[in-house]
């Protein structure tokens, strides 16, 4: 395996710090809004990255945070009239409903800063007994120029920074590049009790703290999306091997931003497309699909075309995935997969997690098992090749079931003079009543079926093996 790190900007092999173990830290969302596309976007990324991993066998511990206190979640609380954590909760659910429609797997470990102020507050202590921290005025900084590796990360020239930065003439800093590891307590803000006055955490001391917590100085991975590169990452780097004196991630990966007209989706300017909108509109998996179409450190441009390829790519998948099971090849999988599908889906992924590829072949084993199918063949072992890419992919084939459209279900059969036990019951004896009028040539009778459950979002198709349904 090779990964592309961003800590020297190259492809590196693979080699975790403990064989067979693969500790991982994601940075989380900032809940101060609801989910928009970008945040989808990372969270599948490194789902996927986390799935591979385990598919390739690693024991993997995957840690990511929830920030739940920071200077957008305060101001967002205050201007909807509500306490933070109010706040942070409902929008925390909200980014957890988007999540498990888009099968990302829930963390292994899920903190929430507000819950590791204490870590924090001992490793400001630690960097102030170092001599890279200071107190001033109820804050404390870092010392950016005492640490010597500090924009390895970004590649960033310190004094570029200096050149562009702006100095608030309320701060106290010794030096305009230093950053904030605590903040005094403000009027109306949160805030806990420290040796330096009551306040609040800084942003950037917040994931030290926690990913150090869970996975020990040194791990194998941190990830967050590219626009936490710098300064975000670059600060958690710096602090971190600061206090330490080890190297902290080993390889930092970074996705790519979903951009909507060349522009990088964010909250702070509004230039978003709803996720919950995308996902009731296109459903959890085509999103999904969508991300995973584009490798995970390219820009992503978002479009309903894009969008619409996604949901005709799904079905393809289904439609094999319906047809293989029908087959009886796809629910028991007695044959060993198509080795020479596994090992080149593994070469796609082996190389920095090369999601297009990987997906392509998945779609060449959908072409060959259809024609093998089509031939009367056997084609279990590719149905099961199929199955494990698509459980490595987190691709969710699961059919919609009927219940949002039970009331209107039971309305056309009634109509259609037809009735069963339960949903699926009245579907079937609808294509059974097919069945008889297009046997006795009532066409009229058999398109009223097939135009009514179209309707409802059921789709007919027939073949020599008989006639199947599904939802759209």
């Amino acid at each position: 395996m090779k990964v592309f790190n961003t800590l020297g900007r190259q492809t590196q092999p693979f080699e975790p710090l403990v064989a067979g173990k693969v500790g991982i830290y994601v940075c989380g969302p900032t809940v101060q809004s609801e989910p928009h596309l970008g945040h989808g976007r990372f969270a599948v990324a490194f789902d996927a990255i986390r799935r591979y991993l385990v598919w390739r066998g690693f024991d993997v511990t995957y840690v990511q945070n929830i920030t739940d206190v920071e200077d957008k979640i305060i101001a967002a609380a205050q201007e909807a009239g509500v306490d933070m954590a109010t706040l942070a909760a409902e929008m925390q659910k909200k980014f957890r409903a988007a999540y498990d429609a888009l099968n990302v797997l829930r963390p292994d470990i899920e903190p929430r800063a507000t819950a590791h102020v204490d870590e924090m507050i001992g490793l400001i202590e630690t960097l102030i007994e170092q001599g890279l921290a200071y107190p001033a005025g109820g804050d404390v900084y870092f010392r950016v120029r005492e640490h010597d590796g500090y924009a390895k990360l970004s590649g960033r020239v310190l004094d570029d920074l200096l050149a562009g930065a702006r100095v608030d003439p309320s701060e106290h800093k010794d030096d305009p590049l230093d950053f904030a590891l605590w903040k005094a307590a403000k009027p109306g803000e949160p805030s806990w009790v420290s040796p330096w006055g009551d306040g609040r955490p800084g942003w950037h001391i917040e994931c030290s703290a926690m990913s150090m917590k869970y996975l020990g100085n040194s791990f194998d991975i941190h990830g967050g999306g590219s626009d936490l590169i710098f300064p975000h990452h670059e600060n958690e780097l710096a602090q971190s091997e600061g206090a330490t004196g080890k190297t902290f991630a080993k390889y930092w990966l970074h996705n790519g931003m979903v951009n909507l007209g060349g522009e990088k989706m964010a909250k702070s300017t509004g230039h978003t497309i709803d996720l919950a909108g995308a996902i009731a509109r296109y459903g959890g998996p085509a999103v999904r699909l969508f991300y995973l179409r584009a490798h995970y450190r390219s820009p992503l441009e978002f479009s309903e075309e894009l969008l619409e390829d996604a949901v005709a790519g799904l079905e393809r998948l289904r439609a094999f995935n319906r047809r293989a099971g029908a087959s009886g090849s796809a629910s028991a999988f007695v044959a060993p997969p198509v080795a020479d599908a596994l090992e080149r889906f593994g070469t796609a992924m082996d190389d920095d997690f090369g999601t297009p590829e990987a997906l392509a072949v998945l779609f060449d084993i959908v072409r060959e098992g259809n024609s093998l199918l089509d031939r009367g063949g056997d084609a279990s072992k590719l149905a099961a090749a199929f199955d494990s890419i698509v459980g490595a992919l987190g691709i969710d084939l699961r059919e919609q079931g009927l219940t949002d459209v039970a009331g209107d279900l039971e309305d056309l059969a009634a109509s259609l003079g037809i009735s069963g036990s339960d949903e699926e019951a009245t579907v079937r004896a609808m294509l059974d009543a097919r069945e008889v009028a297009r046997a006795q040539k009532d066409w009229a009778a058999a398109d009223a079926v097939r135009d009514g459950l179209a309707k409802l979002g059921i789709v007919i198709e027939d073949s020599a093996d008989g006639t199947r349904w599904h939802r759209r």
